[in-house]
């Protein structure tokens, strides 16, 4: 599809597969959609299940020039989360997005000339409300995140302590998000829900915390940790350690004497 896709669904009796995953709908989800993804329904009866429901609005980017929306999958990190990562709504949330798709609709049928101002701004709204929905989502599904958390720190710490990123680097956030089989703005999304800090940023303090270990525990120079951290230049470790600690990693390591 050319065109962005924002939907509601409910009942739907088939499967939608988006990419080479599929998603059953049992209950009211929203799914986002960029353009030029490919998106399908297989089922014995999608045409005629008369049980199925909801709302699609395609926005084709053209539509979007020169407003702030522009960059809406940019914008949006939902819009490259993965289909089962969709949002499940709450009873008061899904009445709140029916209303206003049945707005965008109206709004739709008009033709004067503020009729692209205010679809713009009822768009947006309805993205900021799935901002917040997708907080709360969050939120509710706390254990759940915490246990990706959870195997995060595993990860960082093994990975760390076996010096694995003197062989193979620092660890990226898309070798990460694959290991714990999410999307890598899901993940980003979640870690700054759930710690104020996204992923990259995460990553960053599990290693300046090594970092540090090594600089007071150890008689290693700084460009030996430098290479255990999995930099490829010491002048790097350097700068970041800086940035984030406000002193160098000699001065760092001078402070305990």
């Amino acid at each position: 599809m050319k065109f962005y896709c924002i939907s509601l669904k409910k009942n739907i009796t088939g499967k939608t597969k988006y990419g080479r995953e599929y998603y059953d709908y049992d209950k009211g989800i929203m799914t986002f959609v960029s353009p030029m993804q490919t998106l399908s329904l297989e089922g014995p009866h999608m045409e005629t299940d008369r049980s199925a429901s909801g709302f699609a609005l395609f926005i084709h980017p053209d539509f979007l020039s020169g407003h702030s929306l522009s960059t809406m999958d940019k914008d949006y990190g939902f819009f490259s989360y993965s289909v089962n990562e969709a949002l499940h709504l709450s009873e008061k949330e899904e009445e709140n997005t029916i209303e206003l798709f049945l707005k965008i609709a109206q709004e739709y049928e008009s033709t004067d000339q503020h009729s692209r101002q205010i679809l713009l701004a009822q768009i947006e709204l309805l993205l900021s409300y799935c901002n917040r929905f997708y907080m709360r989502q969050f939120e509710t599904r706390k254990v759940h995140n915490n246990s990706i958390i959870d195997k995060l720190d595993h990860y960082l710490n093994n990975h760390f302590d076996a010096q694995d990123s003197l062989r193979v680097g620092i660890p990226s956030v898309e070798a990460i998000a694959e290991m714990l089989n999410v999307s890598t703005h899901y993940l980003s999304d979640l870690m700054r829900s759930m710690t104020g800090y996204n992923t990259q940023q995460y990553i960053q303090n599990r290693l300046l915390e090594k970092a540090k270990e090594y600089l007071h525990k150890t008689d290693l120079s700084v460009a030996e940790i430098a290479y255990l951290l999995g930099f490829e230049y010491p002048q790097s470790f350097n700068k970041l350690f800086k940035k984030k600690v406000n002193l160098s990693p000699l001065e760092f390591r001078r402070s305990f004497l």
